[in-house]
């Protein structure tokens, strides 16, 4: 896990050892072991590389890293899991090995099979390959992208880097803003992610499933993942079904554990995480396999005393389940400015929510000396799960939304319809021009893929919200705070084996009577605490933010309310948002439905500040 980050001059001429030093510093907390870089012979390439060191920490891991034979160079940022594996079937082939990391099993997987090694990866990755010999950069992003790889392309340059802010803090790009996405940003948070466009104009998201070759200064995309291509055959009976979920879960958390240094969890005390935590100790206990971290037993628990959104009780039951004594990190009124400018930094981009709550967690694993969380991600998109507390109701809208659009173009227009004019009569659409101006739906990875004609609507939602909508959001969220602090997270229920027999299960195997995640609770009886496994409610994993707007965030709120910041007056009614805003504050009834819609618009003012 890392930062990477490269540079290829298309006219020819030498990229300057500042432009890649200025490049690889601006992502430097992603990898807080170490810095390398590499120039092409003609030195009009050059890669920069940070490193978190968690397989084979040593000098043998060192990035960017050359084939045995010189011919090619990798910058890798992410985990392949299943290393071992492919490591003994390339040594069968000849291949001969000289470190014990991953990334150099990538390098001889790519010299044996090219871009065939990527369905064989069972990880997460963001990576360039450059052919010395014929002079050919190619890039990948692992199946449902988890890790981040953004880029600009123009005339004279090719710039790729792990994060959006370093390439537009790097003085190489146009830094202007497109206005459409960020309009369709404050209508919809979740509507960017899955796209190839980002909030500024030159810079390019690689969606996941997708990679890219530069060859003679030109750029070709292809997808090379389609989750619905791989569904497999689903088991008769529902004792089968279980089975079959319960070995691979536990096969996806056991190859998680690989590790050459101390990894933990980040545990809320909802099913999501509490199953993870219980099936590390049930891999312990089943026997640990050829570099599993022994030093697993670290447990991170925020809560929030006195907020509805407090799981503490549930955590520590999880905690006490797996033999793991919980480190509690307590958030409250006073945390709610603390740091507040570097969170909104980290994050990269806007949201519907501040993020304090998962930042502070994050670096208290690093102030523990665990660089490596395995947290319950994806589980929600996979097989339902959204109808948290206090917000029933927006997810209730945002599930029928999702039904709708999933449909055809013309239906997500008029999803975007039904929402603004929703958010009209609420009082929380403050896009200037009205319902005539709308922004454009975007195109989405996944949108037009022809699913099975026997899947009913939950099955096209999931699906819709795994690879187009809420989880891609959540996935950078979750990448950006963490790697803020150089904090690897991995994902079990995101086992892409996992992910296909999931998907291919019919719907009573995701609800059944009441439950959501039907199978992944039937699968979980005797290995987790039962009032966790049969529980109904669900919290999300937020900062307690309607009690700060209520009252410590206000004054933060109010000033910048009053900043002047051209480029956001020309997307936004400002008199309509501080209007809502003032109403809110002095009556003290922020709650998470009116969070969600306005926070959004406060975000946006805050990077254009910053950035325009």
């Amino acid at each position: 896990m890392c930062g990477i980050a490269g540079i290829v001059n298309l006219g020819g001429n030498a990229v300057e050892p500042a432009d890649i030093s200025r490049l690889t510093t601006l992502i430097a907390h992603r990898g807080p072991f170490g810095e390398g870089t590499w120039f092409s012979a003609d030195r009009n390439l050059a890669f920069g590389h940070r490193r978190l060191a968690i397989i084979d920490p040593g000098e043998g891991g060192y990035q960017p890293m050359l084939s045995a034979d010189g011919r090619h160079v990798i910058v890798f940022n992410g985990e392949i899991y299943n290393f071992l594996e492919l490591r003994r079937e390339l040594e069968a082939q000849g291949a001969v090995f000289r470190s014990q990391s991953d990334t150099e099993v990538i390098l001889a997987a790519w010299q044996a099979w090219r871009e065939d090694m990527l369905p064989r990866f069972n990880g997460m990755w963001a990576l360039a390959i450059f052919d010395t010999s014929s002079r050919e950069l190619f890039l990948a992003r692992d199946r449902f992208g988890i890790k981040p790889l953004l880029y600009a392309a123009s005339p004279e340059r090719f710039i790729f880097a792990s994060e959006q802010r370093a390439l537009v803090r790097s003085g190489l790009i146009d830094t202007s803003v497109d206005v459409e996405v960020a309009r369709r940003l404050l209508l919809d948070a979740f509507g960017i992610e899955g796209s190839e466009r980002t909030l500024f104009r030159q810079v390019r998201r690689l969606q996941g499933g997708h990679c890219m070759w530069l060859r003679q200064g030109r750029v070709s995309v292809k997808r090379w993942w389609r989750t619905v291509d791989h569904l497999p055959p689903v088991p008769a009976t529902e004792a089968e079904r279980v089975a079959r979920f319960r070995e691979l879960f536990q096969d996806a958390v056991a190859l998680r554990m690989r590790s050459d240094v101390p990894i933990g969890t980040c545990l809320s005390g909802g099913f999501d995480s509490s199953a993870v935590i219980c099936a590390m100790a049930a891999h312990e206990k089943e026997g640990m396999g050829p570099r599993d971290s022994t030093a697993w037993r670290h447990a991170f628990v925020a809560t929030f005393p006195g907020a509805l959104n407090d799981e503490r009780p549930m955590a520590e039951e999880a905690a006490v389940w797996a033999n793991v004594a919980p480190t509690l990190l307590e958030i409250g009124q006073a945390d709610a400015l603390t740091d507040l400018d570097q969170i909104l930094d980290d994050l990269d981009d806007v949201y519907i929510a501040l993020p304090s709550a998962i930042w502070l967690l994050y670096r208290q694993l690093t102030q523990n000396n665990v660089t490596v969380s395995l947290d319950g991600h994806g589980a929600d998109e996979l097989m339902g799960g959204y109808l948290q507390e206090g917000q029933a109701r927006a997810f209730q809208i945002r599930n029928a939304a999702e039904d709708l659009a999933s449909r055809s173009k013309l239906a997500r227009r008029c999803v975007d319809v039904l929402r603004a004019l929703a958010l009209k009569r609420k009082g929380v659409y403050f896009l200037r021009g009205g319902l005539r101006n709308l922004p454009a739906p975007l195109p989405l990875i996944a949108e037009d893929d022809v699913l099975p004609r026997e899947w009913g609507g939950l099955n096209k939602r999931l699906y819709r919200m795994f690879h187009s909508t809420v989880l891609p959001t959540i996935l950078r969220n979750f990448d950006r705070l963490s790697m803020a602090h150089g904090v690897e997270v991995r994902m079990p229920f995101m086992d892409w084996r996992l992910v296909t027999y999931t998907m291919a299960l019919p719907e009573s195997s995701k609800s059944a009577e009441g439950y959501t995640k039907a199978v992944a609770r039937r699968a979980m009886a005797n290995l987790m605490p039962e009032s966790i496994r049969t529980a109904r409610r669900k919290v999300g994993f937020n900062s307690p933010m309607p009690e700060w707007l209520n009252g410590p965030l206000a004054g933060w709120t109010a000033d910048l309310l009053d900043r002047n910041v051209p480029a956001f007056a020309e997307l936004v009614d400002e008199a309509g948002l501080r209007a809502a805003v003032n109403r809110l504050t002095a009556s003290k009834s922020w709650d998470w439905e009116s969070v969600g819609r306005i926070w959004p618009y406060l975000n946006m003012k805050w990077m254009l500040a910053r950035y325009v």
